[in-house]
């Protein structure tokens, strides 16, 4: 079956792919900028990658005709700038107008669960998509989860982060609400199962695992997993503001999507009964199971996809290639070289960087930097990495953004998303020498960027120093 796949960089769609590939379907997967996906990941020739932005019709020609379903999992609830609820209007306006263009039959859209009266803003805009989803020449087929728990999702990270960081909690009055969690494998099973399913034409299901619980009661269950003691306690005071900046400063998420994740955790989100699971024959994993297999997933270092990687601004809206030719004019750079002993194992410490591994050296001034980010509104040193070992562009990395990750050509280059008056590089590459070059560039804003570059100069010079004499074991500075 030719599937057209949607959203191909968030988190679930990069779940979704490789089952859609392993099960025989031919897929064209639908990206704002191809340099943001890794087509070298799958060694099939029924993937097929095309750019295409849901926000600007004219990029959308290329979508083939001749397509037989496809996917809507485009989110823009983490964005930073600008209004989501206009942004994912416009996008599934665009959406519908195209496929009803081509020849699909089925459209499968994963929406959240909207059963209460009032709902948040998040929840309004998904079920405003449906609508405008609805009533086309095509069958729409709608499943609405509330809280997907895996590892790398933004639901798992953040109780994991809350569990795991903070022995007493003072909580909101939202950890009483109720909701249905469910396993990421089960979502995947759902996308999957209603596939060229008939009866889930034109039809929208709820779906959620076996458990009904509150938030208070998934945090102390994570805990009980995980071998902690921790004790929590609400309090009726801290307002929807409060609890959001709360959630931004204690976990990594982003103050965009704090808020608008506190908005939607005041409404209960348990699902209406359906009989989905039984006719696509899905076994309902179980809030506890689905805990172990994202640790289990994250023991092995085999984490396929992570909020943190999705864009979360416009900074990037016209592509990376813009990014990857470091600017030289009217720009301050920190360049040091040296002769390494090994390039192999100096470019498996370039490929390990940042995360848990640290930067090498002064990671607590890097830290401090951090904060003060965070403090800012910026992302912080929060985010990590995805996997300790692999690196492919378009991933977070701490307060950068990976734009090119290429060992072929042994460079790797990132680009500064924390809040600075200016824009900021640092790029490492080995030539066919063992020469490794360690460059940081700053084009800095007006005065007060010229001011900022000024005054981290005698931090860079310990730092900047420190690290590239880490990776390289130590030799004569060139």
């Amino acid at each position: 079956m030719k599937i057209l796949l949607t959203g191909v960089t968030g988190y679930i769609a990069q779940r979704l792919l490789p089952v859609l590939l392993k099960n025989g379907h031919e897929v064209i997967c639908c990206v704002r900028d191809k340099n943001r996906f890794n087509k070298k990941n799958y060694s099939t020739s029924n993937l097929t990658v095309i750019e295409a932005d849901f926000l600007d019709k004219e990029s959308l020609q290329q979508i083939p005709k001749d397509i037989e379903v496809a996917y809507y999992l485009i989110h823009s609830m983490s964005t930073q700038s600008g209004d989501f609820e206009h942004m994912e209007e416009m996008c599934a306006t665009n959406f519908r107008n195209c496929i009803e263009q081509t020849n699909a039959k089925q459209v499968v859209y994963l929406s959240g669960i909207s059963n209460a009266e009032e709902l948040s803003k998040h929840l309004s805009s998904r079920k405003n998509v449906e609508t405008i989803l609805s009533g086309s020449n095509f069958a729409l087929t709608t499943l609405k989860a509330g809280i997907i728990v895996g590892s790398g999702s933004a639901s798992f990270e953040i109780i994991r982060d809350l569990v795991e960081k903070i022995p007493i909690m003072i909580t909101p009055r939202w950890l009483k609400t109720k909701c249905q969690p469910i396993a990421i494998r089960n979502v995947i099973e759902f996308l999957i199962g209603v596939i060229g399913q008939t009866e889930t034409y034109n039809n929208s299901y709820d779906i959620g695992g076996p458990n009904i619980v509150s938030y208070k009661e998934m945090l102390l269950r994570f805990a009980k997993i995980r071998g902690l003691k921790r004790r929590i306690i609400i309090v009726p005071v801290m307002t929807p503001k409060i609890s959001s900046y709360w959630l931004y400063f204690v976990t990594a998420t982003s103050f965009a999507l704090a808020k608008n994740l506190v908005n939607s955790m005041k409404i209960e989100v348990i699902c209406k009964a359906n009989n989905l699971s039984s006719m696509l024959g899905i076994e309902l994993i179980d809030y506890d199971t689905s805990i172990k297999l994202a640790f289990d997933t994250i023991e092995q270092n085999q984490v396929l996809s992570s909020w943190m990687d999705a864009q979360t601004s416009t900074i990037f809206s016209g592509g990376f290639s813009k990014f990857i030719e470091v600017p030289v004019n009217g720009c301050f750079k920190d360049i040091r070289s040296l002769t390494v002993e090994n390039s192999e194992a100096s470019l498996e410490k370039i490929w390990t960087i940042g995360g848990k591994t640290g930067w090498y050296y002064g990671n607590w001034l890097w830290e401090i930097r951090g904060f003060l980010d965070q403090l800012l509104g910026g992302v912080g040193m929060r985010r990590g990495r995805k996997s300790d070992t692999e690196i492919v562009s378009g991933d977070a990395l701490d307060f950068w953004r990976v734009i090119l990750a290429d060992k072929n050509e042994n460079r790797l280059l990132l680009y500064a998303e924390m809040k600075l008056p200016g824009e900021a590089w640092l790029e490492f590459k080995i030539d066919k020498n063992n020469k490794l070059t360690q460059t940081a560039t700053f084009r800095p804003l007006g005065l007060l960027g010229r001011l900022y570059w000024y005054s981290v100069l005698p931090f860079h010079g310990l730092i900047f120093s420190g690290m590239i004499n880490k990776i390289a074991k130590t030799n004569t500075l060139k």
